[in-house]
């Protein structure tokens, strides 16, 4: 599995569904101003690539790792 993170004020609402589509679990990590929400999303293996190309081919800016990032990680990257 491979969890891609993607602040959620850059996705349009077509980005955002076109992703719903190709993952098998999405969700939106809130947080306080100043700081912006996260779209969380889990993708398998073998659609990483797929994932990343389209993500790139969007301009989308995104952090992709092997184990779910925790709120506080989020939190870190952050400050």
């Amino acid at each position: 599995m491979w969890y891609f993170t993607i602040k959620q004020r850059e996705l349009s609402n077509e980005q955002h569904q076109q992703l719903r589509k190709r993952t098998n679990f999405m969700e939106i990590e809130a947080f306080s101003d100043p700081y912006p929400n996260y779209c969380l999303f889990e993708v398998d293996s073998e659609n990483y690539l797929d994932t990343m190309n389209y993500l790139d081919l969007e301009g989308i800016v995104y952090g992709a790792s092997t184990h779910r990032p925790q709120r506080d990680e989020l939190l870190d990257r952050m400050q």
